[in-house]
């Protein structure tokens, strides 16, 4: 098990790069299945995650070599559609396989996804826009299997959610579909609109995807392309707050300050400068910040689940109370024991956690519990003055380049054991 040791206490000063982001990397590669031939993915991330979607790509036939950042994808030969149940089970996104696999080969067998146990992650709006568009589906035995031999048929998808991977997965399929397909109620996080414009530089005719209504007018093939993956807005966040909690001075560039949300904002809610810049944000900690009141999840443009974990470590050091009610997996707060171990006064009730301010940190020993709470254990430790251990680094693997390089380069003292 790999371990990150942390010596903090220092402010962290300086510049760095956003990577790609892990939300549109996975749906992009799963594309990639659609057209025969090599597609080109620039900008995606060096993480786990990638590498598990990499290698449900070569098991499905497909040819795959990174240079760097930059991923190519050779679909040309024939494709299976099966995806056994250890690959499925290394990552939680694993699912967005199912629409690539139907609209190449009419044909998916696959099983339950794993990755982080941050609460359910229903998979019934997934097979229900599969349903609409014209696919069977029989369950048995923990694998799912589906059918479209006469090929998929553009539908109306009204989504009960806005189901991200929903979204995600019906866009793919109804590409090469008959017909046009609407989807109704879809998610809008910028994601969305990457893997709208990666499937149109294919060849796709996908409209009004970051709205709530999209519309797919299917089309016979697709051709290969070079995509860029856009910047992962919450890594971005993660660093700045990483300079927040530390006291310190961080700009991140490469990242595209819309996609943020309210993350700024909240940022100067609680005393920081932030200054935006058209593809920067800088942060400059305040002395002694203070809380926010209430921070609620929402689907995007509200603010992200994703960074739930991270943003309360650092309400943990704001002056005053604040409230976090997390609205869209019910077991995030599952790092909250862990974050208490450094002196965070947090007391969790269902969805909602209280957190009362405290002066500064001190060390400990935790345990990741998964790649949002691991990030969060990471920021309580920088902010720590003396040495903590974070054991469970393969979570935070899951969405983040290497930490001891990326965080290191702004000064923190952290390496890998």
């Amino acid at each position: 098990m790999h371990t990150f040791l942390i010596r903090g206490g220092v402010p962290l000063q300086g510049d760095l790069r956003c990577p790609g982001a892990k939300n549109s990397a996975l749906p992009v590669l799963a594309a990639s299945l659609l057209p025969v031939g090599k597609t080109v993915i620039r900008g995606a991330p060096a993480i786990t995650d990638t590498e598990s979607a990499v290698r449900i790509l070569t098991h499905l036939g497909a040819v795959c070599e990174r240079q760097g950042r930059e991923l190519t994808v050779d679909a040309g030969g024939d494709v299976t559609g099966v995806i056994p149940e250890d690959l499925m089970r290394e990552m939680r996104s694993s699912f967005i396989f199912l629409g690539a696999l139907l609209a190449r080969t009419g044909f998916a067998e696959i099983s339950l996804p794993g990755g982080c146990e941050i609460g359910q992650r229903p998979i019934d709006l997934h097979l229900y826009a599969m349903k609409r568009l014209g696919a069977v589906v029989t369950q048995e035995a923990g694998r799912i299997r589906c059918e479209a031999p006469n090929g998929l048929t553009g539908a109306k998808i009204h989504l009960s959610f806005p189901s991200v991977g929903a979204t995600e997965n019906a866009m793919i399929a109804a590409a090469l579909a008959k017909g046009e397909t609407a989807i109704e109620n879809a998610a809008r996080e910028p994601e969305i609109s990457d893997l709208a414009d990666c499937l149109n530089a294919m060849g796709a005719d996908v409209r009004g995807a970051g709205g709530s209504s999209v519309r797919i007018r299917g089309v016979k093939a697709l051709h290969p392309c070079v995509h860029r993956i856009i910047p992962d807005r919450i890594v971005a966040a993660t660093f700045l707050l990483a300079g927040a909690i530390t006291g310190g001075s961080v700009r991140v560039m490469d990242v595209i300050p819309g996609h943020l949300g309210p993350i700024p904002d909240l940022l100067e809610q609680t005393g920081c400068r932030v200054e935006t810049g058209p593809d920067s944000v800088a942060l400059t900690a305040a002395k002694r910040p203070v809380s926010v009141g209430t921070v609620r999840t929402m689907p995007y443009p509200g603010f992200p689940t994703d960074a739930q974990a991270p943003f309360t470590a650092y309400l943990g050091l704001c002056r005053g109370t604040g409230v976090v009610i997390e609205t869209i997996f019910e077991s995030r707060y599952k790092y909250v024991a862990e974050l208490s171990r450094f002196g965070a006064r947090i007391r969790t009730d269902s969805r909602m956690a209280v957190v009362e301010g405290v002066d500064a940190y001190v060390p400990a020993n935790a345990l990741a519990p998964d790649l949002r709470g691991g990030a969060a254990l990471v920021l309580a430790a920088l902010a720590a003055p003396g040495e903590s251990r974070i054991e469970g680094a393969r979570h935070i693997d899951r969405g983040y380049e290497p930490l001891e390089i990326s965080l290191g380069s702004l000064g923190a003292d952290i390496r890998r054991i």
